[in-house]
This record gives structure tokens, sequence and C-alpha cells, in this order.
């Protein structure tokens, strides 16, 4: 079978999703290179064709696919399109992120022929509280593309469409995780839930660095921060993807949550990305 199109569809507030998404597709290395983002707005319909190859990125929150990504995707359509998909996690879990995803996809035509879970830098992670801090590095996206190569292998060796065989996503090894370090985060979320602590809602922002510059405003997937009212977030659409802290150029915003400590400190060892196709 020969590989027309590719195009990359992502929701990447902090670009980790768009980064594995990209080395994937160039990995596939087909003819013409598309790129839905979906970070910052919808789109209106699109339905892909089946000569086109669909690399689809999203990251995980709390376990499952950012719902926020879901409802940009329900603008998508397929027509059995050959489709490799990827959620990337945090280091702790992405529970069952990765077989949402598959089947959010399927039922929109889409034909799943490879899945991968990849691991990037935490939204919590801090100076203070790393969480896979610089993920994905450079042998993650080598990885990543090791994985579009062998996704292109898949597609060339099929005679044609109806030969290229779906995946079960629900058979991909999970990566290891040691039992002490869940069992003793698990007792301290456990803790905090008890004590009643409060979570923050949304970033705090110090209001003698904020300079206004609109950063924060062009950058929120989900317009929670108004032009000229930088200071002020809101707590109904913010959705805790620290895009805003992350590239705020007078670092002004900041999230302090006590998981970023508890995650920093229980997932310090960093795990493995995985592959089925």
């Amino acid at each position: 079978m020969e590989i027309g199109k590719v195009c990359l569809v992502t929701f990447s507030p902090t670009h980790t999703s768009y980064r594995i998404g990209e080395a994937i597709a160039h990995g596939i290395k087909g003819g013409e290179f598309l790129i839905v983002d979906l970070t910052l707005h919808g789109i209106e319909q699109i339905k892909f064709s089946e000569d086109t190859i669909v690399v689809i990125t999203v990251p995980v929150y709390g376990g499952h696919v950012s719902p926020l990504a879901l409802k940009r995707m329900e603008a998508l359509e397929a027509i059995s399109s050959p489709t490799v998909i990827a959620v990337v996690y945090g280091n702790r879990a992405y529970e069952n992120a990765l077989q949402e995803l598959d089947s959010f996809v399927s039922t929109r035509g889409f034909k799943v022929i490879a899945g991968g879970t990849f691991i990037g830098e935490h939204s919590y992670s801090t100076p203070a509280y790393p969480i896979a801090k610089g993920r994905p590095d450079e042998e993650d996206l080598q990885y990543a593309e090791t994985f579009g190569e062998e996704v292109r292998a898949k597609i060339c060796a099929a005679s044609a469409s109806d030969k290229l065989y779906g995946v079960d996503v629900r058979r991909i090894l999970r990566p290891r995780q040691p039992f002490f370090p869940l069992f003793r985060f698990l007792r301290k979320v456990i803790k905090l839930r008890k004590q009643g602590v409060l979570m923050p809602r949304v970033p705090k922002v110090d209001t003698d660095k904020c300079t206004h510059c609109g950063y924060c405003v062009k950058h929120c997937p989900n317009g929670a921060i108004a032009e000229g009212d930088e200071t002020h977030t809101l707590d109904e659409r913010c959705i805790h993807c620290c895009a805003c802290v992350k590239g705020c150029p007078q670092h002004a915003r900041t999230f302090d949550t006590p998981f970023a400590s508890l995650l920093s400190e229980c997932f310090s060892k960093q795990k493995e990305n995985r592959i089925i196709l």
C-alpha cells in the first residue's frame, strides 16, 4: 500500500504532544504533510480519506484524555483512514486514556493500526518539584520517529488498505511501576483529602511581575484569560494545563499545588515509552 498524505492531529498546550506527533509523522515520511492543531480553537468539519495516514496525539490529565481535546475532535471524521494514536502523560499513569482515545476515534471512522504511550514533562512540574523534566528528550523523540518508521513499514507491507490490520491497544505493554512509591503516593493523597487541604483552582499571578504582555491570553487553550485582565483567570474555564505558567516571559504565574511535591517525590523514576503495532 502506498503512503499518500500524512496528517498530524494534535492538542498540545505545552507542546509535548505536538513534538511526539511530529516525530512519529516524520518517521512515516509520506508525501504531503498536514497539521491540524486543535490546541487553541476548534475547526470546521474535516473528513479524512482512506489514502491519508493520520497521527493523533493528545495529553493525559488525571488518567484521562483531555476532555477539551475530545470535544474539538468531534469535528473529525474518517473513511477507514489508517491511524496512529498516542497519549502523552507526566510519568504517573495514563490509566485508560489510550483505550479512551481508541474508542473515540474508532467510532468516527478512523482505523487504528498502531498506538503508543509517551512521557512528557508534567504540567505541574516546577524547578523545585521536577516531574519528568525535559521530556520528551532527544531519546524520546528518536524513539517516536523510529516508531513512525515501523508504522511506515507496516503500511507498505500491506497489499491494500483492507489488508492493513488494526490493533487492540488494550494489549500494549504497561510501563513498570514500583509498588512502594505508588503506595506512598496514594496514602498521601488520601491524607490530603482527609485533612481537607484546599487545592488551587487557577494559577496565582504576581501583579508586580505581570506586564500584561498578553502571552497567557494568546496561549490559553480554553479562553480562561481575557485581554487587559491578565491577572485574573476564570476557574470554570481553566483546565490546569499550565501553558500560561510555563510560557510566561516574566515568570509571573505559578500553580502551587501540593500534588507537585507528591508527584515529584513518588514518581522520580522515569517510565518507558511503549508502542503497539
